[in-house]
């Protein structure tokens, strides 16, 4: 590849990413991330939630700490804020499968398509 088709690779990269930030999901993302980063409720649900995850890898699978994670999950999907987060991550993460899956096409290598799985 010669010095002059590696620019344009990297210019046209900048452009793919610009429009990508350009982008209602991505947006949508950043708006909701920030939102979640600002909601202390949250936060602590989600802190929590991990916590109690550790606590379960470690000590096996405590019957007493399944039932703290299931309350903790259950107050995860009715905030408002965490839903709002998850979902536009979903999108988001849909928009760039769907790159991935175009870029694989016009290349023509499977390596890049989210339908398969890793190399290792």
């Amino acid at each position: 590849m010669s010095e002059q088709q590696t620019v344009d690779v990297n210019d046209a990269l900048r452009e793919f990413v610009d429009a990508i930030k350009d982008c209602e999901q991505y947006r949508t993302f950043r708006e909701a991330h920030e939102r979640l980063d600002e909601d202390d409720d949250a936060q602590q649900l989600l802190q929590t939630y991990q916590e109690k995850q550790i606590q379960l890898q470690r000590g096996g699978h405590d019957q007493e700490v399944m039932a703290e994670l299931r309350d903790v999950k259950r107050e995860m999907d009715d905030n408002e804020t965490i839903n709002e987060y998850m979902q536009a991550e979903k999108t988001l993460i849909e928009l760039l499968d769907q790159t991935n899956d175009v870029i694989s096409e016009r290349i023509d290598e499977e390596f890049a398509r989210s339908t398969g799985g890793g190399c290792c």
